[in-house]
């Protein structure tokens, strides 16, 4: 049975494993919310706006993350069936919101931790831009080895190419193959699946009640709720 310490490189999802994606959207979202006095449940939003998402993606692979926000933001509206319809600067505001959605509060210690055993990688489905406000922000400045974002491979995750592109940049880069890196992230669906079909282990980083991303199959190497649980597996030598 290998061990966490077996391992030489993390490649990390960001947005809903050291980000609060989830909070961040619905935060973003609340003003329409407001402007319509309209209410409805987390799950109900999230899983709303979670389809239209990946529909977008989908049909606009190459289009830049805040940009898919910023379009979906009207359907996200209208599917709701809310009257007052945000305005284009609304849309807009909506999708630069990426930039300032929080860290979970253990991700920046924890990433500290890590660093000291791992290489640390990126493998974001969002656009440069966006990363490099969210870097820093809410992950104050932590200096990740690598950076490898959708807007870079010019297409989505959970589609095979994101992760291909990473392990040739990590090989290159590095010196690092496939069978040392962990893919290390909370959704079943752009992460763990995808590391599957191509070989890669994985750490689930579940983040009780996180709604986005799940599947009724779950495959994963390793599993902890916090990243801040994995960095206490690794220095307890499990």
């Amino acid at each position: 049975m290998s061990k966490l310490s077996d391992y030489r490189l993390l490649s990390f999802d960001v947005y809903g494993t050291l980000v609060d994606w989830e909070g961040g959207i619905l935060a973003a979202f609340q003003p329409i919310l407001d402007k319509n006095n309209a209410q409805f449940s987390r799950e109900h939003l999230l899983s709303t706006y979670y389809e239209l998402e990946r529909e977008q993606q989908k049909k606009t692979p190459d289009m830049p993350y805040s940009q898919v926000l910023a379009t979906i933001h009207p359907v996200f509206a209208a599917r709701l069936g809310l009257q007052v319809s945000p305005t284009e600067e609304e849309s807009v505001q909506f999708g630069e919101s990426v930039g300032h959605w929080p860290a979970f509060p253990d991700t920046v210690e924890a990433l500290k931790r890590l660093s000291k055993q791992y290489k640390l990688v990126v493998l974001s489905n969002v656009d440069r831009l966006s990363f490099a406000k969210t870097n820093a922000g809410s992950l104050e400045g932590f200096p990740f080895d690598l950076v490898v974002t959708a807007q870079d491979v010019g297409s989505y995750k959970p589609d095979l190419r994101n992760f291909h592109y990473m392990l040739d940049r990590v090989q290159s880069t590095f010196n690092i193959n496939a069978g040392q890196v962990l893919q290390t992230a909370q959704s079943q669906f752009h992460d763990h699946h995808p590391a599957h079909k191509i070989g890669l282990k994985s750490v689930w980083i579940v983040r009780p009640g996180s709604t986005m991303g799940n599947l009724s199959e779950t495959i994963y190497d390793w599993r902890f709720d916090t990243l801040g649980q994995m960095a206490d597996a690794l220095e307890e030598g499990r």
